[in-house]
């Protein structure tokens, strides 16, 4: 398909090994893997899951595959496994409440890491700025963190404002 990263989402075991198989076996070897080895059942999708209406349909919840909020050690884990079956680098999602991650990870394993900063956190931070609790300096605050604690990339909704920013700035 021409595609230069996968990033398969889903978080299954043994996903990124099967996935690299398929991908050498089919001379794909330049094609690279992106895994989501930490994504934590958090609250912070909430305004993602209300948006496309999935909040209503969802029956029982995302944590019997998605990562308990309390645990940083299985995200350690997780992420050595992913390694070890070809994943290239790794996304931390959400990002804000996983700052430690995204340092422990980076520091660790020594392979790009993203940080996905989610709904929940465009959302806070948004109404916080809209309602005059933060100044809108705030957004460029919350990324640089990202970048402190080691993230390689980001993964943001403010990416178009940040882009505009820049464009009316030259």
């Amino acid at each position: 398909m021409g595609c230069d990263i996968l990033a398969p989402s889903d978080m299954m075991d043994g996903r990124i090994g099967a996935i690299r198989k398929m991908l050498d076996k089919n001379n794909f070897k330049n094609v690279q893997i992106l895994s989501y080895a930490a994504k934590y059942a958090s609250s912070f999708y909430g305004p993602f899951r209300d948006a496309v209406g999935s909040k209503k349909k969802l029956k029982g919840n995302k944590k019997s595959y998605q990562m308990d909020y309390r645990n940083s050690d299985e995200a350690l884990r997780e992420v050595a496994l992913d390694i070890k079956e070809g994943a290239d680098f790794v996304m931390v999602k959400p990002g804000l409440p996983y700052l430690d991650i995204i340092k422990s990870v980076k520091e660790k394993f020594k392979i790009p890491v993203f940080a996905y900063q989610v709904s929940g956190e465009y959302s806070m931070i948004t109404n916080a700025i809209r309602n005059g609790i933060f100044h809108k300096d705030a957004i460029i605050e919350s990324l640089m963190s990202f970048k402190r604690s080691g993230a390689s990339a980001i993964v943001t909704y403010f990416a178009l404002n940040i882009a505009k920013k820049i464009e009316n700035n030259l």
